[in-house]
């Protein structure tokens, strides 16, 4: 997860919906609920979001990309209250170690409004480092005689990026000298990859198998766009998330082990063509 910096205006809940979501919060029982919905915003470009707007039902859910398991399904977000929810997921995730921070409330609205727009556009195109975005969201599956609000059902999300390695480059970020990106550079060959960041579930969803079952359908994605090597990067400290990337098949890339890209982490590999969940 990344920092980002950003002022933004904040609107308290109302008491009433504060009730109304109370209600759907009881029907769901699940613990901890109630610390994950996301608060509302009344800043620029986020005026047009409607935070007492329904989870859309199946059927009106025209994604290409769906990978349905337990309570749950992974696809893409579709609506901008998702788009908004998965980045205060995110904000959550980014400031769960520093609950003590002074005004962590206000880090964490301001982180979100950050990643929402940010999140906008790369996902339509906007942000010029991408080939194309998905943001992956896992919803809660509908019940019978209940309907949830988008804050309270959206519970894990990550992003799939379609990029180009630069000129001479084997994996993102690796230091080419000029000779070897002058003699690439006039052959003219080009390679997508797919990079996953961002991979983070709600507290009370967790050991689920949420954030693989999303990773999973991300392979899917990028084989379909006619990717073959996946990447992601991981905390060298964090033994768990290594072990779920290896479980789905990724490998570290001894070539970047080498070189550290960025302080603290490895880059792992996964092959569409001989990967595990696919």
């Amino acid at each position: 997860m990344y920092m980002c910096n950003c002022y933004m205006s904040w609107q308290k809940i109302s008491r009433k919906r504060i009730r109304k979501y109370a209600i759907i919060q009881c029907n769901n029982s699940a613990p901890g609920i109630q610390n994950s919905t996301p608060p509302q915003a009344d800043a620029g470009g986020l005026s047009g979001l409607s935070f007492d707007r329904l989870q859309p039902t199946d059927q009106d859910c025209k994604t290409r990309h769906k990978r349905a398991f337990g309570k749950f399904a992974a696809r893409e977000a579709i609506l901008d209250e998702e788009y908004w929810t998965a980045a205060w997921l995110r904000a959550e995730s980014h400031w769960e170690d520093q609950p003590f921070v002074r005004y962590v409330d206000n880090h964490k609205r301001k982180f979100a409004e950050q990643e929402f727009n940010a999140l906008k556009r790369r996902c339509f195109g906007r942000d010029g480092h991408s080939l194309k975005c998905f943001c992956i969201v896992a919803v809660k599956k509908e019940d019978r005689n209940i309907r949830r609000t988008v804050l309270n059902s959206v519970v894990g999300t990550l992003d799939l990026s379609i990029r180009q390695l630069l000129q001479g480059e084997t994996f993102p970020g690796e230091h080419v000298g000029a000779s070897v990106y002058m003699s690439s550079s006039k052959s003219g060959h080009s390679h997508r990859y797919g990079y996953v960041a961002n991979v983070c579930v709600a507290k009370f969803a967790r050991r689920q198998g949420i954030a693989s079952n999303m990773l999973q359908l991300a392979v899917e994605i990028a084989k379909s766009s006619g990717v073959k090597d996946v990447f992601i990067h991981v905390n060298t400290n964090n033994k768990v998330a290594q072990q779920l990337y290896k479980n789905i098949g990724f490998e570290m890339v001894e070539a970047a082990a080498s070189r550290p890209l960025i302080e603290k982490t490895q880059l792992l590999c996964l092959n569409t063509d001989s990967a595990l969940c696919v």
